[in-house]
């Protein structure tokens, strides 16, 4: 609650007003000084009443392409049953408010606003909550609060198309493959029968030994599986324009891109980022919400974390990107390594060339750097672009792997 400038003023004219009145013994100051503090006290009433509304929000979509139309609709019903909803309102969609008409709210009636989500850049829009201002007829005492919860709106970045993905080279215990049209048959694990299972693929002697029909599981590690790697560390994108490193923006598309494309093929692939520990299955909205991260903010984020975290993502010397290499060389997440990065990376291609063993296949893709780079640096396969139409112009320009 917040007293108006012409709220304070009255009131002190109404201090002042009964003590001269009590003071000099004037009953007409000291009437006057008692309506004044009355019509203070009856303001803080009025304002401070609290409608009951029910709000409610619905996003349509709520997860679009960046550049894409969204709509979020309001919905504000007056749960009251004797007085109407007189005031003012106004929506949060991200940084800019939106008017919300609540004039002659009767009760048990609603009103429904429309209005798009700036959907031009990239990132999470919180929308929400809404925020209705109550006041008196007299402008003395102003009360805001807050209903109905808020929602997200998830702009993913741009998609642009790639005609293929890298045909992929596993190691497995049946050797080198490449483009088996079945797969291989390398035993994976053991798990309960359920209806349906083909019997021939019961293992029968630790059925016997644990009591249950056991069923083995095959990996087909023929397909390729694609690892990509987003470097989301401030010092690797400098250049800011308008606050907004356009090098990380264009990296972030060539992901979803990538990601795209492996998923309309049914290919394995993991998404991860140098900076950012948190992981998860919905690729797109990790893009997203990605953001820079600095050293000192990544230290910030790692201190409540325990140790083993904090080292495997922090890595020696506070160094992230080389603590996530370290992780790709001893987990082998799989044959084709993709790192997009920007311009102030450019010397950290030799540690992504250490990785060759790992990896047969790695691909750096640069963004924004005006000095481009040779196609093929530390034995790593580099592509410089402006954007992501640009990286998806030169990917779809590679022929071999």
């Amino acid at each position: 609650m917040k007293i108006t400038s012409r709220g304070i003023g009255l009131l002190a004219c109404a201090g002042l007003l009964l003590l001269l009145g009590f003071r000099f013994g004037y009953p007409e100051l000291t009437l006057l000084g008692a309506a004044a503090l009355i019509a203070v006290g009856c303001a803080v009433a009025v304002a401070g009443w609290r409608p009951r509304l029910d709000v409610s929000r619905q996003a349509e979509p709520d997860r679009v392409g960046r550049g894409e139309p969204a709509t979020m609709t309001l919905t504000v019903r007056n749960g009251g049953r004797l007085r109407s909803a007189n005031m003012i309102a106004e929506d949060r969609c991200g940084n800019r408010p939106v008017p919300v008409p609540l004039l002659r709210l009767r009760p048990g009636r609603d009103t429904t606003v429309s209005y798009p989500v700036p959907t031009h850049r990239r990132g999470v829009v919180p929308v929400g909550p809404l925020r209705v201002t109550g006041h008196d007829a007299l402008g003395l005492v102003v009360l805001a609060r807050a209903h109905g919860n808020t929602a997200q709106v998830w702009v993913h970045p741009r998609i642009h198309p790639l005609n293929a993905v890298p045909a992929g080279v596993a190691r497995s215990m049946d050797g080198r493959v490449d483009r088996v049209p079945h797969g291989s048959i390398t035993f994976d694990s053991l798990r309960e029968y359920v209806v349906g299972d083909e019997l021939r693929r019961v293992h029968w002697r630790t059925s016997a030994r644990i009591g249950e029909l056991m069923v083995r599981e095959h990996l087909d590690t023929s397909l390729p599986r694609i690892v990509v790697l987003l470097d989301d560390r401030a010092a690797a994108h400098p250049v800011l324009v308008d606050g907004v490193a356009e090098s990380f923006e264009s990296a972030c598309e060539a992901a979803a891109s990538v990601v795209a494309a492996a998923r309309r093929e049914e290919l394995p692939i993991a998404l991860l980022l140098v900076a950012d520990p948190n992981t998860g299955d919905n690729f797109l909205d990790r893009l997203a919400a990605a953001e820079l991260r600095t050293t000192s903010a990544l230290s910030r984020d790692l201190s409540d974390a325990d140790p083993y975290t904090s080292a495997t993502v922090a890595g020696p010397a506070g160094d992230p990107l080389r603590a996530v290499l370290d992780r790709l060389r001893q987990q082998r997440l799989g044959d084709t390594l993709i790192f997009l990065t920007g311009p102030g990376a450019r010397d950290d291609l030799g540690q992504l060339g250490a990785l060759r063993a790992a990896y047969p296949s790695v691909l750096a893709g640069i963004f924004g750097d005006p000095m481009p780079a040779p196609a093929r640096t530390a034995g790593v396969q580099v592509l410089d672009a402006a954007d992501g139409a640009e990286f998806a112009a030169e990917w779809n320009g590679v022929r071999r792997w």
